[in-house]
């Protein structure tokens, strides 16, 4: 995480959400933490990113989620040069979906 960010205070926010057990906690979580507005723009980049992770071209991306070139391109500039945060995430749902089928 860019070191200007990083501090107890976040680092403390980030342990919590460690901390999180279930969907549903962390649902209530980010539901009392977050704005309906700030929500509905983190589901928004996290689909962005899903969707550039499967190929899928900026038209489309942008027609299915209502997402601006722009944040279209910042996301996939995260993806190709940024902490490796979308990379991690969307690589360990795949191995769950994956070891979720073998049960």
């Amino acid at each position: 995480m860019n070191n200007k960010l990083r501090g107890k205070s976040m680092d403390s926010l980030f342990q919590a959400i460690l901390h999180l057990n279930t969907l549903e906690e962390c649902s209530n979580f980010f539901e009392d933490l977050c704005t309906i507005s700030e929500l509905r723009a983190m589901e928004q980049r996290f689909q962005v990113a899903a969707m550039l992770d499967e190929g899928r071209i900026y038209s489309d991306i942008a027609k299915e989620t209502g997402a601006s070139t722009a944040t279209i391109s910042r996301v996939n500039k995260c993806l190709t040069y940024g902490s490796d945060g979308y990379r991690t995430a969307l690589d360990r749902m795949k191995q769950t979906e994956g070891n979720d089928t073998d049960e």
